[in-house]
């Protein structure tokens, strides 16, 4: 429970962003939430529900839904952004006039900005020069928040008020806020399972069973952290919440956007088709083609984006793919402990190891 009753403003009509704003309420805060389709305000404010994303879910009737961002940002100590990425920089410049810089502002969006492989904190460091930024990330399937199933977030900012304020606005018996200083680390890992997510849900199309899975978790999750700590986050990061446990439900959960379409794909349908079909946005889709040319430059071995890179734009069929992935080095586990250039040496040394 808030300790005072706090202000938030919620930039964002979809289904994370409905489930935030009526925790917030549940929580005594003073919420009201933008976003641009009249309709949509008009349910919302008269039947308490988000037909298009949460149609079960009892919106708090604290809650005010509104398409003007001046009324939805005045007096707003808390901002939350949940906007998908393709459109977060526009709307962020779109509210800039009725932005303070004493406000908080925290993204909520697991994706990255094509130009200049620019994360969604990064765009509203850059649009404001606020101190207080923040991101939210973690296992938080927005269906099971409705439901208020046991769930847990991690809060990541350099700014201690940020971090606590957020906890103390979103903490609840049923969703709990965890803290980290490592917001780089922490919104990596948010966008970066979304791709392995893809290859998850294309796996179990393909009838892989449940060591495969395995197999792909944790090397995903090597690719992660290695590609991570090469843009300078913290590898102990991926260990939590928007790590392992990010990876975790969305490569296991056919509620996971990105792993509904990983197994249309697997199925055998085409890319437009299976997004097409999903009726909602997949950042996976778009996080594959940034990370796979950002791996390229900063020469980041990334096997397994690589593959699903090819399957998703070059048509590579799944099954390819499938047997193509793991034909690569047999390398180290967790190469901060044993790094790949070791092993490396170690086969040539041998007169063992074929490039």
């Amino acid at each position: 429970m808030a300790e005072q009753q706090i202000r938030v403003a919620v930039l964002g009509g979809g289904s994370f962003g409905t489930a935030l704003a009526s925790i917030a309420a549940d929580n005594g805060a003073q919420v009201r939430q933008w976003m641009r389709d009249e309709a949509l305000v008009e349910q919302i404010n008269r039947e308490r529900r988000n037909g298009r994303y949460l149609p079960n879910y009892p919106i708090n009737p604290a809650v005010q839904a509104s398409t003007d961002l001046a009324t939805v940002l005045h007096d707003a100590e808390l901002v939350l952004i949940a906007i998908p990425s393709k459109a977060f920089r526009s709307v962020v410049q779109t509210a800039k006039p009725w932005l303070k810089p004493e406000q908080i502002l925290v993204s909520t969006t697991k994706g990255i900005e094509q130009d200049g492989f620019l994360l969604m904190s990064q765009v509203l460091e850059q649009e404001t020069g606020f101190a207080h930024i923040g991101v939210i990330a973690g296992p938080n399937l927005a269906s099971e928040i409705a439901d208020k199933q046991l769930t847990a977030t991690v809060i990541a900012s350099a700014d201690a008020l940020t971090r606590t304020r957020v906890q103390q606005a979103l903490g609840c018996r049923y969703f709990r806020v965890y803290a980290s200083n490592d917001r780089h680390g922490v919104e990596l890992g948010g966008a970066l399972k979304n791709i392995y997510a893809i290859a998850a849900g294309m796996a179990a199309a393909l009838g892989m069973g449940e060591n495969t899975r395995s197999m792909l978790m944790t090397r995903a999750l090597a690719e992660m952290s290695r590609f991570a700590v090469a843009q300078g986050a913290n590898p102990m990061t991926f260990l939590g919440l928007a790590g392992v446990g990010d990876l975790i439900v969305t490569c296991s959960s056919n509620l996971s956007r990105n792993y509904r379409v990983g197994f249309a794909i697997g199925e055998g349908r085409t890319l437009d088709d299976a997004v097409e079909a999903l009726g909602q946005v997949a950042e996976g889709v778009n996080t594959v083609r940034l990370v796979c040319t950002r791996a390229a430059e900063i020469g980041v071995y990334m096997p397994l984006a690589e593959g699903l890179y090819h399957v998703l734009f070059d048509g590579v069929p799944p099954q390819d793919m499938a047997k193509t992935l793991m034909m690569g080095e047999q390398s180290s586990d967790v190469e901060f402990i044993l790094p790949r250039e070791d092993v490396q040496q170690a086969h040539r040394d041998t007169g063992g190891w074929h490039d």
